[in-house]
């Protein structure tokens, strides 16, 4: 009998996890080693209407992997994402509309995240997942010899931009502090598996046509989200959702930003660079 029973989301990401709540998440010696295994398979992982707190969520995390720390928060394992004003990052969180890696500019990833509802939107405010590993098996065998070699830079303007299509001077030279990253397009994982490496902060390809790379990156982009393959969570408050940030990209929908909606995200760090 498997460890945990789960039910399918999608035909491509997705499981829901039916058979275990906060005290078994906590104490279970099984629990982390069955956690990680189903996000390798699944990709992401829900616990429906588990309502667990910040001390628990990261306890568990920390069951799973080491977190990043967030200290500009009061619990710098937990990351509050909210548009209110007074959250220090809400001028960035914008740009979580837009499919992407989560760490795509550091210099290892993050092996996954979770997000837990505290406050949700009265219409939309969903989150949208789709596989990179999917994106890769989908290609044909001449595509995927002619991408092997493909080098890509990750910019945090080409993010920005998407949300600030003006920016100002301030903005520009605050955007030009931040890492920039060449990656390979196809990420060849230490587990064998290959993934596809795309999303908001892909600012061109190297040695490619800027008008060229734009159109793959965004082909490539728009086949591995087309709306069969995607998973979109509707969230009810008190879900828990994780998900392999190293196998996914994922997105917010929109929704009414003047409505206090409210996420709590906990982190588990990377432990492979993208190669």
């Amino acid at each position: 009998m498997p460890i945990l029973a789960t039910k399918k989301l999608s035909d491509t990401v997705g499981v829901e996890v039916l058979d275990a709540g906060i005290d078994r998440l906590l104490t279970d010696p099984d629990i982390p080693a069955a956690c990680m295994a189903a996000l390798e398979e699944h990709g992401v992982l829900l616990f429906r209407e588990l309502h667990i707190g910040d001390e628990a969520q990261a306890a568990f995390g920390r069951r799973l992997g080491e977190l990043v720390q967030f200290p500009l928060y009061a619990n710098p394992d937990v990351m509050q994402i909210s548009f209110d004003p007074d959250n220090p990052n809400a001028e960035y969180f914008a740009s979580n509309d837009f499919w992407h890696l989560d760490g795509a500019l550091d210099a290892i990833p993050a092996k996954a995240s979770m997000l837990s509802a505290h406050v949700i939107a009265t219409e939309g405010g969903e989150t949208e997942f789709a596989s990179t590993y999917a994106a890769y098996d989908d290609l044909s065998d001449t595509e995927k010899r002619d991408f092997a070699e493909l080098r890509v830079i990750h910019t945090f303007e080409a993010i920005q931009r998407l949300t600030y299509p003006e920016p100002t001077a301030e903005q520009l030279s605050e955007w030009a502090s931040r890492t920039v990253r060449e990656h390979p397009l196809v990420w060849e994982h230490e587990t064998g598996r290959r993934s596809l490496v795309f999303g908001a902060t892909a600012s061109h390809v190297l040695g490619m046509d800027t008008g060229a790379g734009s159109a793959l990156l965004a082909d490539l982009q728009e086949r591995a989200t087309a709306p069969d393959r995607v998973l979109r969570h509707a969230w009810s408050v008190g879900d828990l959702v994780i998900w392999d940030n190293r196998g996914l990209v994922h997105r917010a929908c929109a929704f009414d930003r003047r409505e206090p909606r409210r996420m709590h995200r906990t982190t588990l760090r990377g432990e492979e660079a993208i190669k």
